[in-house]
């Protein structure tokens, strides 16, 4: 059932319907019943991934939980019997048993992953290679379906064992809730990925009819689908026409393509992210912001702070300060200043956490080499920048640059702006030779007296449709730009009289009506970051 669909909008009325008529105390159990009506349109088969998961994931954390009360009962029963040396074996004793008992789960439920999204792509590599030496015992690719959501779902419940494992808060012991926690429709299609102590609660109380949170809640649901069906599948044309046959074009039109490749990512996944949140404030709940004007960036590590927060969270938190702060990479570092250096030794634990996360982001994008090529791109870029950056002080300081003027963030925007189009060609071209041949085609044969002989006019789009694209991404940057000021539109807008608030409605009704893409013929109605 697709997010911009007639079908999606029927559904979420009769469950809003239904969510606000029966007892206060079984909401949650008609949001599992919807969550679970809704994830089987995807295909009722590919339930048994998302049940296995959560049973597991549920069970895992009862376990680990009571190993803690064991542990903690067991030191308060004994603390005067045991020397400080008994503790500490006790503790670690306990610890031992809970990475195991951790490392179980993980290899579970990203086992499942892995054979789902990886299978073929590894299979495909491992007979490139024994393909050199023989045509024999090669390994079959098999016809796998991935379940739908299953990246966010994944992280979402090793977040949490995760967390357990910590004791940062108590087990679910509630399995038909937790499945709730699991499976919440409007977040498993492409996030945010969410965490237990920010959205279980919320999901679990009781929630009242608010006439505010609904009106909110519909607008931002309307923004989310003017982002997708009016600026992203429209954009969606010139990027498909350019990137499925990038050997037609050079120069300027390539570097377009990755550029409009963007603005679409941006409009589809952010404006799913809207629908999200809009369909949550409806129901009382407040899902997690994903997106904060990410085009606004100076700099790419920046860019990943504002693009995907919750992937980007959940990395800093579950690899990237595990690995940045562990033994190994603290010896790495003390080893390494002695050969390179106070300051790259003490950077390269930093840097190769880095370079690891962004890795593993571009691979959890998707089984290509071009996803691996998307986020080298970007920890390459990362860490570079913060190793030159001693160097870009001094040239700052010598020609006497004012980094705190308008001219330098500018400058620093669209630097950023340009390092991500580019990257861009990896996460759409055919595959990781044609992103590099992309790029370079981009620099070699760089064109842009072509923007004024037609060309854009035979990219699938009229003259029509090109200025309703340039239209809307000013509109989306006067919107971020207010955004970045500190006003909340939405809030502002409840603030003024009636006529003028249901001028601005209607408006964008009409705007969706009329100039949206949709209709006989079009069937592009899945979001990007649902194919991840």
């Amino acid at each position: 059932m697709a997010f911009v669909s007639g079908s999606f909008l029927i559904f979420i009325l009769l469950v809003c319907i239904v969510y606000f008529l029966v007892p206060k105390k079984i909401q949650w159990l008609v949001l599992l019943v919807a969550s679970y009506i809704f994830y089987a349109f995807s295909g009722i088969k590919l339930l048994i991934f998302l049940i296995l998961t959560t049973v597991v994931t549920f069970y895992t954390g009862r376990w680990l939980g009571k190993v803690n009360e064991q542990t903690s009962a067991y030191l308060d029963a004994e603390k005067k019997n045991l020397t400080r040396e008994e503790k500490k074996l006790y503790k670690n004793k306990q610890v031992s048993r809970k990475r195991k008992i951790l490392l179980c789960a993980i290899l579970i439920n990203f086992g499942i992953l892995i054979f789902l999204k990886y299978f073929n792509f590894m299979a495909d590599n491992i007979n490139s290679i024994i393909g050199l030496f023989t045509t024999k015992a090669q390994i079959p690719l098999l016809n796998l379906l991935l379940p739908l959501g299953i990246s966010f779902y994944t992280l979402q419940s090793v977040g949490y064992v995760v967390d357990v494992y910590r004791g940062k808060y108590e087990p679910d012991s509630n399995l038909p809730k937790f499945a709730l926690f699991m499976s919440f429709f409007p977040q498993i299609v492409q996030g945010p990925i969410a965490r237990y102590d920010q959205l279980a609660h919320q999901l679990y109380e009781q929630h009242h009819f608010e006439y505010n949170r609904v009106t909110q809640g519909i607008q931002l649901i309307l923004w989310g689908f003017i982002k997708k069906l009016v600026i992203a599948d429209r954009l969606a044309i010139i990027v498909d026409q350019i990137f499925n046959n990038y050997q037609s074009y050079e120069g300027i039109m390539l570097f377009i393509a990755g550029a409009g490749y963007g603005f679409q990512v941006y409009a589809d996944f952010s404006g799913g992210m809207d629908i999200a949140r809009g369909v949550s404030q409806i129901l009382g709940i407040d899902l997690v912001l994903n997106f904060e004007r990410p085009y606004f960036a100076r700099s790419i590590s920046e860019f990943w702070r504002r693009w995907h927060i919750t992937l980007g969270s959940w990395m800093k938190d579950y690899i990237f300060y595990p690995l940045s702060l562990s033994k190994q990479f603290s010896k790495l570092g003390k080893k390494t200043r002695k050969l390179l250096g106070n300051y790259i030794g003490k950077k390269l634990p930093t840097f190769l956490s880095m370079f690891i996360v962004f890795l593993l982001v571009g691979v959890w994008h998707g089984s290509s080499w071009k996803y691996i090529g998307y986020g080298l791109w970007n920890g390459i870029i990362i860490v570079a920048s913060i190793l030159l950056e001693p160097v870009y002080i001094k040239v700052a300081q010598k020609f006497k640059v004012n980094t705190e003027s308008f001219s330098w963030m500018f400058f620093q925007m669209v630097r950023t702006f340009i390092l991500c189009s580019l990257g861009r060609f990896f996460s759409r071209g055919l595959s990781f030779l044609v992103a590099i041949d992309m790029m370079k085609r981009t620099f070699t044969k760089f064109n842009p007296w072509v923007l004024f002989d037609g060309l854009l006019l035979n990219l699938g789009l009229d003259i029509y449709n090109i200025l309703v694209i340039i239209f809307m991404v000013i509109v989306m940057l006067v919107v971020g730009i207010l955004q970045e000021r500190g006003i909340r539109i939405r809030e502002t807008l409840a603030k003024q009289n009636l006529y003028f608030r249901w001028l601005i409605y209607l408006g964008a009704i009409v705007l969706l009506l009329v100039v949206g893409i949709y209709g006989p013929g079009y069937s592009a109605t899945e979001f990007i970051y649902q194919q991840f």
